[in-house]
């Protein structure tokens, strides 16, 4: 029995996908509202919240694998509740940041969790990808209402990772052997700019949008009140201004693992159009 966590999010809605195309069943999927979760047939729904370990027992119950993202719960009690439960293998999702920003609360805090996994017990796969391709949607609201972009940074590009891959991963870390103690450092195919990534937008949805660069400090303003002074300064840290070349490195673990390319991200933005196409009336 495979448990997948985050079930509804970008990786686990893929990885789910997957593992029921496969045949890699018995499937579990921990969802807060299993009777609106919609998952491919013959997964079972479970309902539980990572913020609260005590909800678990019953998805828990059987799982032999456990899929997890990183800083959804309580971590800790999550890890404790699938060894109480008899998991045997955990795969998480920490970030690339680990070994590239060690110094970034959110990089200490990531470590931390896979410092407790690997203190376990249980079998674990780590995997540290890079800028999520998905990341992209923090802007389809002004993309919808105003056709721009305003972001810092123009020159640094990153090799963004689309969640399917890192999906694809964690299927065969889940099911294949070889990857057990293993820390997989996963990026896209190429290292993309954000006026690149807003270009791939505009072709998917057949329209013009413009990108206006703003300054490191007006970007901090316009983030701060959604995500915090810290978290904000963090992910300008790393998306330009504390780039090394760790960061920004191509590599090769997700077509060597799967043996099929990484996806670029003008994929993601065809895949993903109609997130930025609704209200496009509005702006002509």
């Amino acid at each position: 029995m495979i448990l997948v966590t985050g079930a509804t999010g970008n990786i686990g809605t893929a990885l789910l996908r997957q593992l029921s195309a496969r045949g890699a069943g018995p499937l579990r999927a921990l969802t807060r509202n299993a009777a609106r979760a919609t998952f491919p047939a013959g997964v079972e729904a479970m309902a539980g919240d990572l913020a609260r370990p005590e909800t678990l027992g019953p998805a828990l119950d059987g799982v032999r694998a456990l899929f997890l993202v990183s800083g959804m719960g309580a971590d800790a009690d999550v890890l404790a509740a699938a060894r109480r439960a008899g998991v045997e293998h955990v795969v998480l999702v920490s970030s690339i940041t680990v070994q590239t920003h060690p110094g970034l609360p959110a990089a200490r805090q990531n470590l931390a969790v896979e410092t407790l996994l690997r203190d376990s017990g249980m079998a674990w796969t780590i995997l540290r990808p890079t800028q999520f391709a998905s990341n992209a949607l923090w802007w389809a609201e002004s993309i919808r209402a105003h056709g721009t972009v305003h972001a810092p940074y123009p020159d640094t590009g990153l090799p963004t990772i689309h969640p399917g891959d890192i999906a694809s991963v964690a299927r065969l870390a889940l099911t294949e052997p070889g990857h057990r103690g293993q820390i997989h450092a996963l990026t896209g195919p190429e290292r993309i700019t954000a006026p690149q990534q807003v270009e791939a937008i505009a072709a998917a949805l057949g329209r013009d949008l413009t990108f206006v660069e703003i300054s490191r400090e007006e970007a901090h303003r316009r983030m701060a009140p959604v995500m915090g002074s810290e978290t904000v300064d963090a992910v300008l840290d790393v998306t330009g201004g504390d780039v090394n070349d760790d960061l920004s490195v191509v590599r090769d673990t997700v077509p060597r693992l799967t043996g099929s390319p990484g996806t670029p991200f003008r994929r993601w933005a065809t895949e993903n159009a109609a997130a930025f196409r609704a209200a496009a009336s509005a702006v002509g």
